[in-house]
């Protein structure tokens, strides 16, 4: 069968003042019809960069330079623009990373689908919408003959990104590319949305490319795999070959950087395995094998010369002279991980309780960052520092003491929630404004975080998590309930005294770029919160951010920089180095790191807990990922619908759930096993949230629960407990009974 796709020595390059990236570099890979294909790596190595060629839709200044782009017989790299215009959106479709910066904001989806079907099939303005209407119907929008009205702005992510998945359909194309179609999307609409390309491959017998840098989302759609690494593939293989036996260092590093892979049994996660330093800069790229500067088995053969893409097997290629997970190891197996100081092999998990009544934090070490010297009894720093640079951080530090350090409530707990609850009206009309309801988006909410402790707020998108953060930081005011920071209810507090208690708790943003100013230096924007709070004199407050930049694993050449320089993992270094510049005692950290490929992933998670570890810090840290909770969380919240629906020790929530939104919710995260993750099709939590504005009478959960009786109905469940530990879940009918002594 011949393939539907076959690209030859593809390179691709892209002119800048600074020089030519040479962004694609002899890239050759084939796809058959109905054959799914994954394209993995980190950001930067090639990925999109391969489908935007294939799409002939290049940045500024980009332009294949060489190679063959061969699509059902026609070398499209050849093509005239003209030509290639009836390419796109009919033979080759494309769904596109970013829902919201796709659509045109300005024109009703209906339209936006019925476009390319009038272009490319000559249909009338009726004609088009009536399959614009079809297509939304076959990807699983709800009433679609409605929806099409509607404009980008009035969807949910998971319906927009259906409407991206729509107009590549619409004209039945033969090859759908799919550039990270679920970043950022949490995992019951992530899993909603790959069950729907799946069923789509299937059912109109389409080719599909996957691009993505998660490894659990390619184990259970992808037929084969193909890693890339700057602008190169570096391993290709059929999916279960690759997952069972990596051959390429790269690709072991991939795996071993997924927070589901750090379990190590029922009490213990080991660290994660960061892979150290950047990917090339491909303006110049290094001699030899491309990979070898971060390879922990690199040898001078290495450096000197570049391995071609040899064979284990007819399918399955890789580029490297010294092949792990090979029979005979080229390797010396107890070569530790590069990025795992000896000192801290393992992190202990232990209950948050236990860790606050012996005045420990959450990995252990006593918690001295609000008082004396915040650097003495701190263990080794994972970056190197000179003896002028750690003179300077000690005097920034002692001019930079705090005069009054906030204190653990008597309980030992930092934080404490108390039936906290915020209402969001609802309005109609453009003029003469009235309200037609309120949104529900956080009721009878009530947790403590003990001093030194992560706590773990898990949920899907509009289950009220970052209300909760923002609520907390002071962004919003809460309808009703308390919040008492280190013996302080807020609610209490005069305005000067509301904001030098707002350095107490700081927030770590979920898109770090768009919190930054992009017309300020790094350099101001970390002094911003200082000159703000009227914290120290000017050379103090340099001191402080070079201190920072330096704690954050930063130069401090940094400071002169633009954040549109740096990448997405530097700019989350920055955002974490900004929440750190008063020294709080407490940082909530709003999906951190959704957006991030793996490798940057465990880079930030680590350095989370390296800093919780030296300064006593305490976090909230919300996301909707499990096994990134699991991986950071001493103790986990489940939140649902703007209740808080369970709460526990981590490893205790995530081994052994409670309540069956949990369950679904740990169902539903992609797991990096084809045979596992196939295995789990339609499983997970069903169905679409309920609207905030009328949520459902009883248990919230009820609309969309297997266990679902009347009593659901007619009763809401309290929060109560299971364990001596302190497991509680509020479920009428839960996947365990209370332990004997507690019921």
């Amino acid at each position: 069968m011949a393939p539907l796709l076959d690209i030859e020595d593809l390179r691709t390059e892209i002119k800048l003042r600074r020089g030519v990236v040479h962004a694609i570099d002899g890239v050759s890979l084939q796809v058959n019809p109905g054959e799914c294909l994954g394209i993995v790596g980190e950001s930067g190595s090639g990925k999109t960069m391969t489908a935007l060629s294939i799409m002939r839709l290049l940045p500024s200044g980009g332009a294949v330079v060489g190679g063959r782009i061969v699509v059902d017989g026609t070398d499209i790299a050849a093509l005239p623009e003209s030509a290639m215009e009836d390419v796109r959106g009919n033979l080759i479709g494309m769904i596109f990373q970013d829902p919201l910066t796709s659509l045109n904001p300005t024109m009703s989806i209906g339209d936006q689908i019925a476009e390319s079907v009038r272009l490319h099939r000559g249909a009338s303005k009726r004609e088009a919408l009536v399959r614009a209407v079809e297509v939304l119907g076959l990807v699983g929008m709800p009433k679609p003959a409605e929806r099409v009205t509607n404009y980008p702005h009035q969807l949910s992510g998971g319906m927009r990104q259906r409407v991206m998945i729509a107009m590549a359909l619409a004209c039945e194309p033969k090859l759908l590319i799919a550039d990270e179609p679920t970043t950022a999307l949490d995992v019951t609409i992530q899993k909603q949305i790959l069950e729907l390309i799946d069923s789509l491959r299937q059912r109109l017998g389409m080719a599909v490319i996957l691009v993505t840098h998660d490894l659990g989302v390619i184990a259970g759609r992808a037929d084969r795999v193909a890693v890339m690494y700057a602008g190169r593939i570096v391993e290709t293989a059929p999916t279960e070959a690759l997952f069972k036996n990596p051959r390429m260092p790269y690709t072991e590093a991939l795996f071993e950087a997924l927070p589901e892979k750090s379990a190590v049994d029922a009490t213990t996660v080991k660290r994660l395995y960061n892979i150290p330093g950047q990917p090339p800069d491909l303006t110049v790229p290094p001699p030899g094998c491309k990979f070898a500067p971060r390879c922990r088995y690199a040898r001078d053969e290495c450096r000197a010369k570049e391995p071609a893409l040899q064979a284990e097997t007819t399918a399955h290629l890789f580029r490297c002279f010294f092949p792990v997970g090979t029979p005979d190891e080229v390797r010396d197996p107890t070569t530790p991980f590069v990025s795992v100081p000896e000192e801290r092999p393992e992190i202990p998990v232990t209950p948050a309780a236990a860790l606050a009544a012996e005045g420990r934090t959450g990995n252990g070490h006593a918690a001295d960052w609000q008082s004396g010297d915040p650097l003495a009894d701190a263990p080794t720093a994972t970056v190197p520092v000179s003896g002028a640079a750690a003179a300077d951080r000690l005097a920034a530090e002692e001019e930079l003491a705090e005069d009054s350090p906030v204190k653990a409530g008597q309980d030992g707990s930092l934080l404490t929630v108390s039936r906290l609850v915020k209402n969001f009206t609802v309005t109609a009309g453009a003029v003469l404004q009235r309200k037609v309801g309120q949104v529900s988006a956080v009721a009878d909410v009530s947790f403590a975080i003990p001093a030194g402790a992560t706590f773990g707020l898990v949920g899907e998108s509009g289950c009220g998590k970052t209300t909760v953060g923002r609520l907390i930081v002071g962004l919003e005011k809460p309808d009703g309930g308390s919040i008492v920071i280190g013996g302080r209810d807020l609610a209490s507090l005069s305005s000067r005294e509301r904001r030098r208690q707002a350095r107490l708790v700081q927030l770590m943003f979920q898109d770090s770029y768009a919190s930054m100013d992009p017309r300020m230096r790094v350099s101001t924007i970390l002094r911003e919160p200082m000159i703000i709070q009227r914290d120290g004199s000017r050379a103090a407050q340099t001191k402080r951010v070079n201190t920072m930049l330096d704690e954050v694993g930063l130069p401090a050449a940094a400071a002169e920089r633009y954040p549109h320089e740096f990448s997405g993992g530097q700019r989350q270094r920055l955002g974490l180095a900004r929440a750190l510049m008063l020294r709080p005692s407490m940082i909530v950290a709003d999906e951190p790191v959704s957006a991030l490929d793996v490798s940057i992933q465990a880079q930030i998670l680590n350095l989370m807990l390296d800093l919780q570890r030296d300064y006593g810090l305490t976090y909230l840290f919300i996301s909707h990922d499990l096994s990134v909770v699991r991986y950071m969380s001493n103790t986990i919240g489940v939140m649902y619908l703007g209740k808080l629906v369970e709460v526990g020790p981590a490893l205790d929530v995530y081994n052994s759930p409670i309540h069956p939104y949990t369950r679904g919710l740990i169902d539903t995260v992609p797991v990096a096993d084809p045979k596992l993750e196939r295995a789990k099709e339609h499983q997970g939590v069903q169905g679409e949230l309920p609207s905030a504005v009328a949520p459902p009478s009883g248990c919230r959960f009820r609309t969309r629960c297997p266990r679902a009786q009347d009593l659901c109905a007619a009763e809401e469940p309290p929060l109560r407990q299971f364990t001596g530990e302190g497991h509680r879940a509020a479920c009428h009918f839960p996947l365990r009974e209370p332990e004997p002594d507690l019921n």
